[in-house]
């Protein structure tokens, strides 16, 4: 469990899964934790439904917070950063979640030797699975890396890895969830087309998809012993493969992988 107290700039999707997966994890108490946002209705449901503190002051939620996290959009994330400078100075741990947003940009608005640790989640956080990583500023000590590393495992995994790796983890796990949401969508759509109803249709893609990646997960197999024990020489299965790598499914994946890296690290150099 968390000793510090730990405040939480923006009350949004992230922001909220953050504060749960730490309460439902027990890392930490309720009141530990302190939320601040502009909405004063998702205020009002953070504080109703987790019965933290919440505020509309980012300065209050640094004073409270021996750790402060910035779960807030790239866009507005350099003007948070000089509301807070002064508040947080260089006690404070401060957590960014800003997709493409680099280190030394974040470092840039804080006080000289301020400790910086910048993460990309998911959005599976808002359901305790998210694949997280996470790399550390340059004065980010171990002992702040191994507490980020706690509070990301309580609602998912989160890894450690070099900052140069962060715009590929937004673009392979940041926005993989909407691939895989866009791929159900099309299974679905292809058992509608041939004659079961939506509702049976989209239960079974789910289904399907969610024991898929729970086999691999928990079998430690490779992806190819999976697939091939499913694929039966001449069978159905062999059949629909030929079709998804005839359309180039595993090129199209890799090219959104691509591009969304790409927008990471355009989103990166821009300010606002």
């Amino acid at each position: 469990m968390l000793k510090e107290k730990i405040g939480v700039i923006g009350a949004g999707k992230i922001g909220s899964a953050i504060a749960r997966g730490m309460i439902r994890a027990g890392l930490a108490d309720r009141d530990q934790l302190m939320v601040s946002d502009v909405s004063q209705a998702l205020l009002k449901s953070i504080a109703t439904e987790l019965q933290v503190k919440v505020t509309s002051s980012n300065a209050k939620v640094c004073d409270f917070g021996d750790i402060v996290i910035l779960a807030v959009k790239p866009q507005i994330i350099d003007a948070v950063l000089k509301e807070i400078a002064k508040p947080v100075g260089k006690g404070k741990l401060v957590v960014s979640v800003a997709a493409g947003v680099p280190l030394a940009r974040i470092e840039s608005h804080l006080a000289q030797g301020a400790r910086v640790v910048r993460v990309m989640p998911n959005i599976a956080c808002v359901v305790g699975a998210a694949a997280s990583c996470y790399a550390g500023g340059t004065h980010a000590g171990a002992r702040d890396i191994e507490r980020v590393g706690s509070i990301l495992s309580s609602f998912g995994i989160g890894l450690p890895l070099e900052e140069k790796h962060l715009d590929a983890v937004t673009g392979l796990s940041g926005s993989g969830p909407a691939y895989v949401f866009l791929f159900i969508e099309a299974l679905a759509d292809g058992g509608v087309q041939m004659g079961l109803s939506r509702d049976v249709a989209l239960k079974l893609a789910l289904q399907t998809v969610y024991g898929a990646a729970r086999m691999a997960l928990e079998s430690g197999q490779h992806l190819g012993q999976l697939r091939d024990e499913v694929t039966s020489p001449g069978g159905t299965t062999i059949a629909g493969l030929y079709a998804l790598e005839k359309g180039g499914i595993r090129g199209i994946i890799m090219e959104a992988v691509l591009q969304a890296t790409r927008r990471s690290e355009a989103l990166g150099k821009d300010r606002s």
